[in-house]
């Protein structure tokens, strides 16, 4: 699906006379991530017990089935690395709260990224298919909507660089300390993230 579809439906999105300056889809990078917002605490997922340490991160690997919090964070981390840091509740903490399906997640949906002049903007496209038709993608597009948002002030640095073997990851920093991390498909071109990346830092 072509960035300029979301591009069009971002101009329906933002307020009077904001403009859009880039539009990227993408997704937020694999890796270990904040920790999630206060008031988003799952019940079950801190206390005794709760870790699973390094039998939770080897029961992880064998199945899927098996899921220990502390042990996602280790296979993360030894697989993917660091993909975002933050407190909760911080920037970085809430927005990528805002694109985690809700369990369970049953459809797929597109990560939007789009910074105006006044806001960076974090959208999830209406659900989407592996083998689509140009109707279902045009209905994705049209369900588009803003999960997310911050004003420009917030944003203290944004730039596309290599990740260990993925030279298309985009990292934005936040004002507040916190980080989060967006790629691409490796097959995909960079160029929508650095145009995100020079809208958020003017470089």
């Amino acid at each position: 699906m072509a960035d300029i579809s979301y591009q069009e439906r971002l101009t329906q999105l933002v307020e009077p006379g904001e403009q859009v300056l880039a539009v990227a889809k993408t997704e937020i990078a694999q890796g270990v991530l904040p920790a999630d917002p206060p008031q988003a605490e799952q019940p079950g997922t801190s206390g005794a017990g709760g870790g699973g340490g390094v039998s939770g991160a080897l029961l992880n690997l064998l199945s899927p089935l098996f899921s220990f919090p502390a042990g996602d964070r280790i296979v993360d981390r030894v697989t993917h690395g660091v993909a975002g840091r933050g407190a909760p509740g911080s920037s970085a903490s809430t927005l990528q709260h805002a694109r985690r399906p809700v369990p369970p997640a049953t459809t797929l949906n597109d990560t939007v990224l789009a910074v105006t002049d006044r806001r960076l903007l974090v959208c999830a496209s209406g659900p989407t298919k592996l083998w689509s038709s140009q109707a279902d993608d045009e209905r994705a597009v049209a369900e588009t909507r803003v999960v997310w948002s911050a004003p420009r002030t917030a944003m203290a640095d944004a730039r596309v660089g290599w990740h260990r073997l993925n030279p298309k990851r985009l990292r934005i920093e936040f004002t507040d300390g916190s980080w989060l991390a967006f790629t691409v498909p490796i097959a995909e071109s960079g160029k929508p993230l650095r145009e995100i990346a020079s809208a958020l830092s003017g470089r």
